[in-house]
Parts: structure tokens; sequence; C-alpha cells
């Protein structure tokens, strides 16, 4: 008979090369930060204040002083769990300038109620595009293109304005159906 392998590699960790391979072809760089955050990159260098519903103890894991006392040189720095994968691409741009091109991608933590569908830890995958000329039509060409090789398929999507309260302009994307187009 045939030699069965064993292992194989998790289908998130093969839908996370496929994406970085998509957006590394876009021209894309891959950015990378510590899942360990401060505050001042989780929060402030965001323009997220103090008293914000985003650093409620509800939504942020916050690490004790015990803790911090273990990574000797953020002792006076408050510690939490990303919340986002936004304070990279801050260390991205303290490091670079423009133009960027890069997607951030990683493992954040939120303090939720935990089911089926949800759970306090996932992954994140966000952009950041900075030059001269950069418009809308950009954003909309590269994701249409992301979808039609991720899905091996002719996709073509639609952006609906929508609200998201840390980014403006917001939108919704929806794609054509995989199955029936």
């Amino acid at each position: 008979g045939k030699r069965v392998e064993r292992g194989h590699l998790h289908p998130l960790s093969i839908a996370v090369q496929d994406i970085v391979s998509i957006f590394s072809s876009l021209g894309f760089e891959i950015a990378e930060g510590p899942e360990i955050e401060t505050e001042w990159y989780n929060f402030d260098a965001l323009n997220i204040p103090a008293g914000h519903p985003a650093r409620d103890l509800m939504d942020t894991f916050w690490l004790l002083r015990s803790q911090k006392s273990q990574i000797s040189n953020l002792k006076s720095q408050r510690l939490l769990l990303r919340t986002h994968t936004s304070p990279v691409q801050i260390r991205y741009m303290q490091n670079h300038q423009p133009p960027l091109r890069i997607i951030a991608h990683g493992k954040i933590f939120r303090y939720e109620a935990t089911d089926a569908s949800h759970d306090f830890e996932f992954h994140q995958l966000e952009g950041l595009m900075v030059d001269k000329d950069i418009s809308i039509a950009n954003f909309k060409a590269i994701i249409e293109t992301f979808f039609q090789k991720f899905f091996k398929a002719d996709i073509r999507i639609r952006l609906c304005p929508s609200f998201y309260p840390f980014v403006e302009p917001g939108f919704d994307v929806f794609i054509t159906c995989t199955q029936c187009r």
C-alpha cells in the first residue's frame, strides 16, 4: 500500500501563506510586530484617547505589573496583548519613508465572550499604502485583484460606504459568489 503522510498545515496557515504570497506579488512588503504591545503603540500613536471605548477593560487584555517585570526594557510602560495590527503600521512608519506599501498580519486578542464563532484570539490583516496620487480607485483595484487571485475566479467587487469608528473613509466590500457568479 501507499504510505500515508502524517501531519499537515493548518487551513489557517495555508490561507495566510496564500494571502502573503498574493500581496507580495502585488508589490507589498510584509510587516510584523510584537503581540505584547505598549499602550503608546496600540492606542496613543493611533489617536485613540484615554477613556475611549476601545481601551475598555471589556475589550483589552492588560498585563499585570508582575508580568511587565519579566520584560526588562518595557518596565515603565503599560503593556497589553495587541487588540489590532495597526501598531505594526506605526512601527513601520517610524523607520521608513513614503512611498509605503505594506500589509500587517498576525494574531490579535480581545477580551470577548467566546462561542462557536467568536474567540478571544483571532487573526487580522490590514494594508497601508502611502504615495502621491493614491485614491480609492487604487484600493478597489488591489482588493479586486486580491480576491480574484485568492479564489482563482473572475471575482467582481462592490464598495459600499460604511461607518467604522477608526477608519475614514470606510467601506464594506462585497464580492460576487464564487459558486454561482
